[in-house]
């Protein structure tokens, strides 16, 4: 895409060991080099995270998907790609690594602007940790774009636990609305200990529209997207409201 002029290029496909999903003691570690496909078909992804398993459909098309990585989609931090919004939503943590020694970020602080991340010149992502998910952990994805395959206009990735009817820890990942996907705090916090109802549809629509104000560009206007973004609130709350409680496996 010429958004950089590299001097140098490092092949890094033979690192095996990056492409590695396993299972942790608290949730399931993805490498960076895993491939969406990889991803898509893992066994462990599904039980500890199916947000990822819905999402990773909507990546671009199968011959991108064969080849594109889960870090290179992150540390690119496309705006309007899921898979950045869906670790967000998921509360994820990345491994970074540089030749100076390792650490780790949330991804809340991860994404810093337009293709921007924290991540130094010299470092790389190794992995990413996604927690295990409370029994009670429901989870929702809903896009708009062009064409299936095509970059989202707008899109939503959300996660709640649902104690006998009531949410909480409800988490709102919006994308392509703003430089970065960015968590809707306080129409979230709205949900929060609230059967889904009308009233609840209605104040968390009027919510988002004044908490985020969408980007307009050449292929959607701010009020546009602005629109089709209570539209996807409305979706999301409806399905986890009524999707079937999520059972990790043992």
């Amino acid at each position: 895409m010429r958004l950089s002029e590299p001097r140098l290029l490092v092949d890094i496909n033979g690192l095996n060991a990056l492409e590695a999903i396993h299972r942790t003691g608290s949730g399931i570690r993805i490498g960076a080099l895993a491939r969406h496909v990889s991803v898509a078909a893992s066994t462990e992804v599904g039980d500890v995270c199916p947000l990822l398993h819905e999402a990773v459909p909507h990546i671009a098309h199968a011959a991108v998907r064969n080849r594109g990585s889960f870090g290179g989609s992150i540390g690119h931090a496309d705006p309007a790609a899921e898979l950045p919004a869906c670790i967000l939503a998921l509360d994820g943590r990345l491994q970074i690594a540089s030749a100076h020694g390792e650490r780790s970020l949330l991804a809340k602080d991860f994404f810093r602007g337009l293709f921007t991340t924290a991540l130094a010149p010299e470092e790389m992502i190794l992995a990413v940790d996604i927690p295990l998910a409370h029994p009670s952990r429901r989870f929702a994805f809903e896009e708009i774009a062009r064409r299936r395959g095509d970059y989202a206009l707008v899109g939503i990735a959300a996660a709640a636990n649902i104690i006998s009817g009531r949410m909480s820890d409800t988490r709102l990942a919006c994308f392509g609305v703003a430089d970065t996907p960015i968590l809707a705090a306080r129409t979230a916090l709205i949900c929060e200990g609230r059967t889904l109802d009308d009233d609840l549809l209605h104040e968390t629509q009027e919510s988002i529209a004044a908490e985020i104000d969408p980007r307009g560009d050449v292929s959607c206007s701010s009020a546009t997207r602005s629109h089709l973004l209570r539209v996807l609130l409305v979706r999301v709350l409806k399905r986890l409201g009524v999707e079937r409680v999520h059972e990790p496996a043992a």
